[in-house]
């Protein structure tokens, strides 16, 4: 059995040699951030504890071993395994212009970045969270949240990704990055959320 591990991300498989020789191996993968989680394993009365990126565990039959792998070794091990893993969730943040649906001119250059990403991957689920600053009344964020998220939708539409793969949701000034007091211009707050799966 093999498990390769991306801080809690687990996938197993077996490999036998022969029925009686069960062989069974655990490596620790960094995760797309770079942070390593621990995995500990125990057989019996033996416990290794792994936490380095690409540490091993081999358990064969009565026998137990601890290595430390390279990259190039796990690819080459387990390739097959790694290119059926799913692209990593990931989230975009753009900003807008006070009080409108326009992006700012640095959010504009940004979104042509996140559409040349998008068109990349397969089958695409994609959420759209639109938020605004404090300024103004709720119900008038409330809208304005709501027409930056189908605003980034229609974008995303726009470059081959079919709409119903795509949820719009609009926050209005309830979930500030920054919080502020009422009637605050955040500009930090002015964005929307890409959410990528």
């Amino acid at each position: 059995m093999f498990a390769l591990v991306f801080g809690a991300l687990v996938i197993l498989g077996a490999i036998y040699a022969q029925p009686a020789a069960r062989e069974e191996i655990v490596v620790v993968l960094p995760s797309p951030d770079g942070h390593t989680g621990t995995v500990i394993v125990q057989r019996g009365g033996e416990r290794y504890v792994l936490n380095q990126p690409f540490a091993a565990s081999r358990l064969t039959g009565e026998q137990s071993a601890t290595a430390q792998l390279s990259d190039a070794e796990v690819r080459q091990s387990f390739g097959v395994a790694l290119e059926a893993l799913p692209v990593p969730p990931t989230t975009f943040l753009l900003y807008f212009v006070t009080g409108t649906d326009e992006l700012t001119d640095e959010s504009k250059e940004e979104l042509k970045q996140i559409l040349a990403e998008l068109k990349h991957r397969p089958v695409p689920d994609i959420m759209v969270v639109g938020h605004t600053d404090t300024v103004g009344e709720l119900e008038a964020n409330d809208l304005l949240s709501a027409q930056r998220a189908e605003r980034m939708k229609g974008f995303l539409v726009e470059i081959g990704i079919p709409g119903r793969q795509i949820q719009t949701a609009g926050r209005g000034e309830r979930e500030p990055l920054v919080p502020t007091a009422d009637n605050i211009d955040e500009p930090r707050n002015r964005r929307v959320e890409i959410n990528v799966r």
